[in-house]
């Protein structure tokens, strides 16, 4: 190949090969590229799940990978750039060496770049909550979080703030919280307990500073309680 061109086919490695010496010798053979002074960094991989990874150079993206659900008739993993399909192949490793390949030769296509502070935010939240998923062996597909077979609900991060819903909830209310994991591990509740909200006088009970997001909105939702009894603050 030459260009993304075929210039020559044969049953052998070493075929190929001898044609290369010889046309390259006798001139014969385009030229792929001159020889850069420098020899372009070759982009790193960020796996944000199993199925969904990202080509970086430095903090710019040059190229997503992408596990494709929906075609089992063909290859499954495709090269995406501008969420446009420019490569498939059979695995993963294929198309990152595809991206790493064409990078270096200058004939990747441009990736627009997302607003630095939403492209950054997004990785790190995603990686987060895979990182704590993982702790408790849950799975994440693309509509929620699952414990095998049944979903839990779904976790997310919304200016800055963290929350998460339960598949149980029929309205999907976001629940505020604290942290990833303090999302997750109230996910990990929902299958273990038959009721997961402290009673009003348990969260009196408890010093203010190890009060939760989520228990401030619960004492909230007691006001009428909370009228009657008077919270008294230190």
């Amino acid at each position: 190949m030459v260009n993304g061109k075929e210039q020559f086919r044969a049953n052998t490695w070493a075929k190929c090969y001898r044609f290369i010496q010889w046309h390259h010798k006798d001139g014969t053979l385009r030229e792929t590229f001159p020889a850069p002074d420098v020899i372009a960094e070759v982009p790193t991989i960020l796996e944000i799940s199993f199925y969904d990874q990202e080509a970086f150079v430095g903090d710019y993206l040059v190229a997503s990978i992408s596990y494709d659900h929906g075609n089992y008739e063909n290859l499954y993993w495709r090269v995406l750039v501008n969420n446009a399909e420019i490569f498939r192949d059979l695995s993963a490793a294929r198309c990152h060496s595809y991206i790493k390949q064409q990078y270096q030769q200058g004939t990747l296509p441009v990736q627009e770049q997302l607003p630095e502070e939403v492209c950054n935010t997004g990785n790190e939240v995603m990686a987060q909550i895979f990182t704590e998923c993982e702790k408790f062996g849950f799975n994440i597909l693309d509509d929620g979080i699952y414990d095998n077979n049944a979903k839990l609900g779904e976790v997310g991060q919304t200016d800055g703030s963290w929350w998460f819903t339960r598949a149980a909830d029929e309205t999907q209310q976001r629940i505020p919280c604290d942290s990833a994991l303090d999302a997750v591990w109230w996910l990990s509740m929902v299958e273990t307990l038959p009721s997961i909200e402290p009673t009003f006088e348990e969260l009196l009970d408890l010093p203010f500073e190890m009060l939760t997001a989520l228990d401030w909105e619960l004492l909230r939702e007691y006001e009428p309680i909370a009228e009657s009894r008077k919270l008294v603050t230190a």
